[in-house]
């Protein structure tokens, strides 16, 4: 056979592998072993077994046929004119079993039913034995890959004209041999005893299963190669049982040899219904995987989307709470132009900010290390709490800070940086919003953290967060408030990790919440970029 097409997928091209050719070679040894020890006995004669045919009879056509099924399906996808070939012999052997039951003796009738002849039985047993090897050899010389010349539109018809083709020459075989039983060839001299003539059959099956194991030894390399080898063999070991070392029909030998054909017709079946049921399994979860995989993609530009207007909108509520301002010292009496520019300033400040809030965010998804500079971290919580004083004006929170001195300065992207600070004190601001009775306090702290940079904790005496939410806070779209989108948090931690550091939440045994995360100093930075080529910081 040529070299097979690349496509893996299929059962008639996929390669066998070591552990598909250990079976097979097992299941070959296994055979081997039975017939060595079925031979002693093989001439002990099994009488009154005839009924025990149809049943065997029913088997090979229900297994012959269902493979011959099956390799249709498959010609349908690959266009193989081998398969054809293959499927032929399938398809025929199956067909010519029914007659074959028919016609023995002493299993419907004592002679036979369908007025059969003394020869009938063996002439179309004849048939049987030769035609399937054929089909095997003529598998092994046609080419594995698709046909070009069959067209798309007559794949589908194939099939049907090749089982219509293949059912009309063997009922014609069997018409001929039941209508000129006295011209066959004399086969049996009696119901249970075969001629010499007979001789003849046997050995030009066998030597047609050899041929064909040959070129499958030495070409094939499919998995479907490999147990079609099996499939020879064991026709091989059957027609030494039933015509070599049994004594003729109904002997043990003979069953023995029957059981073997059995075999022989299931093997292709069973490894084409175990290949299909693996590999649909594996096409099943390939596309679940392609779901998981297409959601979490959906769920990412829904988290990129909903970042971005989360983020956006804190310079944008501010820009139109400046903008009142403004208008409002406009339309005094006498108009203070001094607050209305600082107004209209700190909306050029916001817009600014907004976006650099955008640039940000792209940077965070891409997990980029540019646009960091070495800051001091005190002076950016500065900036925060400024910005959040001046947005929280009116809910009676009061916002403390801590400082530790002679902090280290940190590498870090200041906007992003920024942006975490003020999501955690606005978020605390916020969950005290509907606290009347106690003091509303905010809490910023920095400090050292040991030997790994700076800590900077972010304490409210809010509610606090649900027992049942706190594992799943930084989760996206997770979040306790009404009108909250659910998306600071994870954007926030995603920020801290990307700087090296890390972000965790405490709950104190009081009321609130306790928000800390540190961030590498500057010299951690450096040192460690020293030392991690530039490829593996990307």
């Amino acid at each position: 056979m040529a070299a097979l097409p690349d496509d893996p997928c299929l059962l008639s091209n996929a390669p066998s592998s070591r552990v598909q050719r250990r079976l097979a070679m097992s299941i070959a040894a296994g055979l081997m072993l039975a017939l060595l020890l079925t031979a002693p006995f093989a001439r002990l004669p099994v009488p009154s077994s005839e009924p025990f045919m149809a049943a065997y009879a029913s088997a090979v056509f229900v297994t012959e046929i269902a493979t011959a099924a099956l390799l249709l399906g498959l010609f349908s996808v690959q266009r193989s004119l081998a398969l054809l070939a293959l499927a032929s012999a399938y398809l025929f052997s199956g067909l010519l079993v029914v007659p074959w039951a028919l016609t023995f003796p002493g299993v419907f009738a004592p002679d036979g039913l369908l007025g059969a002849g003394l020869q009938s039985t063996a002439t179309i047993a004849a048939l049987r034995r030769i035609g399937f090897p054929l089909g095997v050899l003529a598998y092994t010389l046609l080419p594995p890959g698709p046909c070009r010349q069959l067209r798309q539109d007559s794949i589908a018809r194939t099939p049907l004209a090749l089982v219509l083709g293949v059912s009309a020459i063997a009922l014609g075989l069997v018409i001929a041999i039941l209508q000129f039983d006295s011209s066959l060839p004399d086969f049996m001299v009696s119901r249970t005893e075969t001629a010499t003539i007979w001789i003849i059959v046997p050995v030009l099956a066998a030597s047609l299963c050899v041929l064909a194991s040959v070129r499958l030894w030495r070409h094939g390399r499919s998995v479907l190669d490999l147990w079609l080898m099996v499939v020879l063999f064991a026709s091989i070991i059957e027609i030494l049982l039933l015509s070599f070392i049994s004594a003729g029909r109904l002997s043990l030998g003979w069953w023995a040899g029957r059981l073997y054909g059995l075999a022989a017709a299931s093997v292709v079946l069973v490894v084409l219904l175990s290949e299909t049921t693996t590999l649909y399994a594996r096409l099943t979860r390939s596309i679940l995987a392609e779901r998981r995989e297409r959601e979490v993609r959906l769920a990412a530009v829904e988290a990129m989307a909903g970042s971005i207007a989360h983020e956006v909108n804190q310079p944008l509520a501010s820009m139109v709470t400046n903008a009142d301002a403004g208008l409002r010292w406009l339309n005094r009496r006498e108009p203070d132009m001094e607050e209305a520019r600082a107004a209209f300033r700190r909306i050029v400040e916001d817009g600014h900010r907004g976006g650099a809030v955008i640039h940000s965010l792209r940077s965070v998804f891409r997990k980029n290390v540019q646009d960091r500079t070495t800051l001091d971290i005190n002076r950016l919580i500065a900036r925060a709490l400024e910005q959040t004083r001046r947005e929280a004006r009116g809910s009676d929170v009061s916002i403390e800070a801590e400082m530790g001195a002679d902090l280290p300065e940190v590498s870090a992207n200041a906007v992003q940086l920024f942006q975490v600070l003020t999501n955690l004190i606005a978020n605390a601001v916020e969950a005290m919003a509907e606290n009347r009775r106690e003091a509303k306090i905010v809490r910023v702290i920095s400090g050292r953290s040991g030997n790994d940079g700076i800590r900077v904790t972010v304490q409210d005496t809010g509610p606090g967060i649900p027992h049942d939410l706190r594992e799943r806070i930084f989760e996206p779209f997770m979040t306790t408030k009404a009108r909250g989108m659910g998306l600071g948090l994870m954007i926030c931690r995603s920020i801290v990790e990307a700087h090296g550091g890390r972000l965790w939440v405490e709950h104190p045994r009081g009321r609130g919440a306790r928000f800390s995360f540190t961030i590498p100093d500057a010299r951690d930075v450096a040192s460690t970029a020293a030392v991690i080529p530039l490829e593996k910081q990307a």
